[in-house]
């Protein structure tokens, strides 16, 4: 299953019109290649959805379950496996409030560009590099971000993690996004 952007908004949809219907208002942050999908209109699609519940746990489990049932989804679409590669000094950003900002069921949070580029950064997956969606990422973020150097890069992975925390292959695999052909083909820098 792959998730797109229109797949996304209309699970999110559903998900904040069944909060608001059991008057609940649950904060949901989105990360990875959803966020990218969501937010920046980059990822054209994803296999699930990266996300950290604030709150009601058990009624999104149970609503998530209920989608998922619905759509012959995986249970799993929607899970917080992203866990273990959070900062404690995230940036969030409202994304949108679902069903609608009127009637918000549902509050969908993305990281900040930087920190999501610090999160990409350090789930880098190395061997087969080239064939890596991180690394599709982490270029396009830098390219968007208007970094142009490996320096740059890791001062924003240090500004989000600690120092031991930044592993050799991070700082390698960030390194070699600079080798001189990397950005030959590079678009433009739209805005974010």
């Amino acid at each position: 299953m792959l998730f797109d952007r229109a797949t996304l908004e209309a699970a999110l949809s559903e998900l904040g019109e069944l909060a608001l219907a059991a008057d609940k208002r649950i904060d949901l942050a989105i990360y990875g290649g959803s966020a990218l999908a969501l937010a920046f209109d980059y990822r054209r699609a994803t296999k699930d959805v990266d996300a950290v519940l604030m709150a009601e746990p058990a009624f999104v489990r149970r609503a998530i379950a209920q989608i998922a049932a619905e759509r012959d989804w995986p249970e799993d679409w929607l899970n917080d496996a992203v866990k273990g590669f959070l900062s404690e000094h995230q940036e969030l950003e409202l994304h949108r409030s679902y069903p609608s900002a009127e009637s918000p069921g549902l509050r969908v949070f993305v990281p900040s560009p930087r920190y999501l580029l610090a999160m990409k950064c350090m789930a880098m997956r190395i061997g087969g590099v080239e064939e890596s969606q991180d690394v599709q990422d982490i270029r396009h973020l830098i390219a968007n971000i208007g970094m142009t150097s490996a320096e740059q890069v890791l001062d924003v992975v240090a500004a989000f993690y600690p120092a031991k925390r930044i592993s050799p292959k991070t700082v390698f695999g960030v390194q070699s996004f600079f080798e001189p052909s990397d950005f030959a083909d590079a678009p433009a820098k739209p805005d974010l």
